[in-house]
This record gives C-alpha cells, structure tokens and sequence, in this order.
C-alpha cells in the first residue's frame, strides 16, 4: 500500500504549478551521496516515518456490497496509518530551490482531500478519502535536525507531508443470505406427536419481497 501512495504523491508533484517543468521526483534518501550525483533540478519526498493513527482504530465488522447494494461480506475495519515525507528541492541556487517549494505549497495545498476515484486500485477499494497535511506543526518525537543529522546531511529548507491513509484489515467472512422468512412455531404434544394443525409464523417484522418494514 505504502508503493500506492508513493505514486499518488509523485503524481502530485508534477502537476499544477509543476505541470511541465520536466521536474525529476525522488524517493530516495536525501543523504550527503546522493545529493553529490544530482546533475539536475530535483524534488526529493523522503519518507521518513510510518504510525498508526491509534484514535481512528474502530472495533467490529464493517458490511461489503455488490453492485446491487446486498452484503455479500464483512470484513475488519481498516488501520489508519500516517505517512511523513520530508520534501525538499536541489537546485544550485537557494533562490531556485526556494521557488520550487513554493509551487509545491501551490500545488499540494488544494489537493489536502483526495477521493477514492483518484487513488490506485487497491486504495480505491476501499471507498475511502486520503488526507494530506503541508508543513503543518510537527508532533514527531524526532525533530528535523535530528533526521538530517542521521542522513548526514546538512539542514535545508523543507516541507512536512503527513498523508493520512487506510489500510485494508484482514480477513473478510461471507454473510448469510437475507432474511426473508420469519420463524415458524409448531406445537408437540407431551408424548412427542407433532400437532397436525400449521406452523405458526411468528413475525415481528412484516417482510414483503425480501425486505423488512416496520
């Protein structure tokens, strides 16, 4: 999943005021190697932390429907886990760097809400929305300083992508049919001989083609 949102964000970057610059997007680790062999203007989004957003954790059984809306499966609520990526740019001029953070303030900021029908297909799956936050206030344990200081690099001008997104839980358990008839009470008597007379349906809902109506 985590390859999914990867490709979303590389897809981000290159669009709106990125459309067409010919900007190269990285994933790799911005360490000080790295940074020696780009020969070209580059953004870099580095993931640097995966959590689980432990208050979105639901309990029970969520419903899976056909096309026609009948539940066919249930299956465990999915985990919300948060991405950070550190972005940054590499250009040989702070000035230019500067300018393409700000196109990916420009670009990032409408898009904070993506839908399902903009998201890879095992995302899309699931019927839910992912959330992106830009350079919002850090809540890490680890500050910026100390990430660069582990990549060994030098501390530069970047931005805080925190991508909020669901993982599928497993595993999925078929549902029963609908209920379409109510139960059916007959009477024996003391020494075991079923009564003659027909079952009484007992309904405490009335069921009219398949479905229930008070």
């Amino acid at each position: 999943m985590i390859h999914e949102v990867d490709e979303v964000l590389k897809g981000l970057l290159t669009s709106g005021a990125l459309n067409g610059s010919g900007i190269e997007v990285s994933l790799d680790a911005p360490t000080r190697d790295w940074a020696a062999r780009r020969n070209a203007p580059t953004l870099n989004a580095y993931l640097y932390d995966i959590r689980e957003e432990v208050s979105r954790r639901e309990r029970g059984t969520v419903p899976v429907t056909d096309g026609s809306g009948q539940v066919v499966k249930r299956r465990m609520p999915p985990r919300w886990f948060r991405l950070s990526y550190l972005v940054t740019a590499w250009t040989r001029q702070p000035q230019d760097e500067h300018r393409l953070l700000s196109a990916c303030i420009a670009t990032l900021l409408p898009r904070e809400i993506l839908p399902p029908d903009e998201l890879p297909p095992t995302l899309a799956s699931l019927g839910l929305s992912i959330s992106l936050s830009v350079a919002g206030t850090q809540t890490e344990s680890r500050s910026l300083a100390e990430i660069w200081s582990a990549l060994g690099g030098e501390l530069k001008p970047s931005l805080d992508l925190v991508v909020l997104v669901p993982f599928p839980s497993y595993p999925e358990y078929d549902a029963g049919p609908p209920v379409t008839e109510g139960a059916v009470v007959r009477v024996r008597s003391v020494d075991g001989v079923q009564d003659d007379a027909p079952g009484r349906h007992h309904r405490p809902h009335h069921v009219e083609r398949g479905r229930r109506t008070r």
